[in-house]
């Protein structure tokens, strides 16, 4: 579905994905886990050519990525929830869910996809007439799942959804996840340093180490490995 092959991004002089490449399978989630710096929200950022490659490939169902906008990427189907819960504050919790499908023309959709983000959070229900911005982080960070939701994507990606929140909220995170992906066969191409939560509900995963794979396997195979036990489970038991 989604194929990187020799992708190199750059920031000045410094090398900040160094020909990597992974597949991300239809109807599956996938993790790049990895520490701070090791080149995980590059990645998006150049599949939704937030960034630019120098060099590489990025093919969406046979289609070329790098040629094509932003706009028309996220047309095609593919949404990214960025780190940092960005919600529009100023907007009500239901305003902020609209947005999202701006760009959707099955307008008689809408009333059951709503109806199914009120199904995972219920308090955005509760909460649908107040301010974004008067919201805890854990509601907030619903608010942008949801809102990414909402545009009916066929690939989701999520850059730290579990950062900064409590770890009630993160079970709760994880497990939309989850149910996504079970319910709607929603592919999701998840970025953690919750290396313990987030392989757990993957099928396969990347390690990333400073702009490069270091390690790949399923996630089973992968929450066994040495390795990965020694650098990134030690304080992920969430």
């Amino acid at each position: 579905m989604l194929e990187i092959n020799n992708l190199v991004v750059k920031y000045g002089g410094i090398t900040a994905l160094d020909n990597i490449s992974m597949n991300v399978e239809e109807g599956k989630i996938i993790s790049l886990v990895g520490a701070n710096g090791a080149g995980k929200s590059t990645t998006l950022r150049a599949i939704t050519k937030l960034v630019t490659p120098v060099s590489g490939s990025i093919k969406y169902n046979g289609v070329e990525l790098t040629n094509l906008s932003t706009q028309d990427i996220v047309k095609m189907g593919i949404t990214l929830v960025p780190e940092g819960r960005h919600v529009f504050a100023e907007m009500t919790v239901e305003e902020n869910l609209m947005i999202g499908a701006y760009l959707r023309k099955d307008k008689e959709n809408f009333k059951k996809d709503i109806d199914f983000i009120h199904e995972m959070f219920p308090r955005l229900k509760e909460r649908s007439k107040q301010l974004s911005g008067t919201l805890s982080g854990g509601e907030q960070q619903m608010v942008a799942v949801g809102r990414a939701l909402m545009s009916n994507p066929k690939v989701l990606m999520m850059d730290e959804p579990s950062l900064g929140l409590a770890p009630l909220v993160i079970k709760d995170i994880f497990r939309i996840i989850e149910k996504v992906n079970q319910e709607k066969n929603m592919t999701v191409l998840l970025i953690e340093q919750n290396a313990n939560a987030a392989l757990k509900i993957s099928h396969y995963g990347y390690v990333m180490e400073t702009g490069r794979i270091g390690l790949e396997g399923t996630g089973t195979e992968l929450l066994a490995n040495k390795q990965v036990k020694e650098l990134y489970l030690g304080k992920s038991e969430n």
